[in-house]
């Protein structure tokens, strides 16, 4: 071993970076390597012609433990979605708020279609339920799937398929609700006690401000290289613990400890390791504009697609974060769930009628396609029951060790929260 501990974090996105900022604080020697060009992972935004584009539809929840404990979030500037969502169905726009937040809303709460008196009286149950559970327990309980859950709890079909499917497809990719009801109860536990946001300079400021903070306590990161093997003992992954040597596209290196960090296909392929999921949900996110001050009549909330033909929601960018747009435009993206075949130009027309499909007196016919996302591994499927399957960090033995949500839950709060699993692992094995 080094005289100072030398590891190397193989992977630039939110665990690889808690990864090397813990462990750079810890007094080790730090260098994380990246193959793109810049940090961030799967948690990038793009700029051009004064539009922010993030890389599909993200955003963060300010009650993540992992996100308090990780950001300074006054310094990102955040913009804050309005709690609840506009639901468009066969009948228009409805409105879906919390009440508690927003009194104002209660009218439009009440008489919205989707969601019954009883469908009200049980969502309220389930909070104060989730809100004495701790949040490590949420995932050493039962499980099954979403839909299973609300059905045998009573919830109306009108409530889960009209605004369970189509808000819980925007985070978990899955509009069937196959999903674990794990996701479920903490994601939810989680919007009740917190808000929903996106830094004023788009999603990308999370990662930077954690780069920035790895740089500050002395890691490096090397941006534009790529980690292409790791043998522990000039072994395998496997081996017993010693040093590891690292392979890179631009020199071979020793190290007492490797971190990986990369994306779940690529961490299997380094590590050996079966257990690192690789099924995959897709999505497509289109982000288009229109003129300044259109308002699709959703104000700062989330528009859920119950409908089931186009897009599964619509999020009016601009309205929640004046920043990702022009002072000239309008910012809305749509988000399609899977891989779609169909083009760029098909999936800006089903927008658009989808739009004028919900609001019948209007016409958008000024849609303008800016950019397509298209994003084949958007995150692990996550059906009931993998969470107990999942690797731990330790999983690799010896020196290596894995720092991703995939050890976790497909999430920020996993990402980041496996980031200082796999420092401290590395920290309490370099010590003893």
């Amino acid at each position: 071993m080094h005289s100072t501990p030398q590891v190397v974090v193989a992977g630039g996105g939110l665990a690889g970076l808690v990864a090397a900022r813990h462990l750079a604080a810890a007094g080790t020697d730090v260098t994380l390597f990246e193959r793109r060009e810049t940090t961030g992972g799967r948690v990038r935004t793009l700029e051009r012609d004064g539009f922010r584009f993030d890389r599909g539809f993200q955003v963060c929840f300010t009650a993540y433990p992992a996100v308090r404990r990780e950001l300074d979030l006054t310094a990102l500037h955040l913009r804050r979605f309005a709690p609840g969502a506009t639901i468009a169905g066969p009948d228009g726009l409805s409105t879906l708020a919390d009440p508690l937040r927003e009194p104002g809303t209660i009218p439009a709460t009440l008489s919205n279609p989707y969601v019954s008196a009883g469908d009200a009286l049980r969502v309220a149950r389930l909070w104060l339920r989730l809100r004495r559970t701790d949040p490590g327990d949420i995932f050493a309980g039962d499980d099954e799937r979403i839909d299973d859950f609300l059905r045998n709890r009573r919830f109306s079909e009108r409530f889960i398929e009209g605004f369970v499917a189509p808000f819980y497809g925007g985070i978990t990719l899955d509009r069937s609700l196959a999903t674990s009801r794990r996701v479920f109860e903490y994601t939810f536990r989680t919007l009740a006690a917190g808000e929903t946001v996106v830094p004023a300079a788009g999603m990308e400021a999370i990662p930077s401000q954690l780069a920035d903070r790895v740089r500050e306590v002395g890691g490096t990161i090397r941006t534009g290289t790529t980690v292409e093997s790791v043998a522990a003992d000039g072994g395998d992954a496997s081996d017993s613990a010693g040093s590891v040597t690292v392979e890179t596209d631009a020199e071979p290196l020793e190290a007492d400890a490797v971190v990986v960090a990369t994306d779940p296909p690529t961490a299997r392929d380094l590590t050996g390791i079966e257990s690192i999921p690789t099924e995959a949900r897709s999505c497509v996110t289109q982000y288009y504009a229109l003129p300044a001050g259109t308002d699709l009549g959703t104000g700062r909330r989330l528009l859920l697609n119950a409908t089931g033909r186009g897009p599964n929601h619509v999020v009016p960018h601009s309205a929640v974060a004046p920043e990702y747009a022009p002072d000239d435009a309008t910012l809305i993206s749509a988000t399609y769930l899977g891989e779609q075949p169909a083009s760029d130009d098909d999936l800006a027309e089903r927008t658009r009628r989808s739009l004028e499909s919900w609001s019948p007196n209007r016409e958008f016919d000024d849609l303008e396609t800016l950019h397509t996302e298209r994003i084949p591994f958007a995150q692990f499927d996550q059906p009931p029951g993998i969470h107990d399957l999942l690797p731990d960090v330790r999983n690799p033995a010896g020196s290596v060790y894995l720092a991703g949500d995939y050890t976790q839950w497909s999430s920020i709060q996993g990402a980041m929260e496996s980031g200082r699993r796999a420092a401290e692992a590395v920290i309490d094995d370099l010590s003893g």
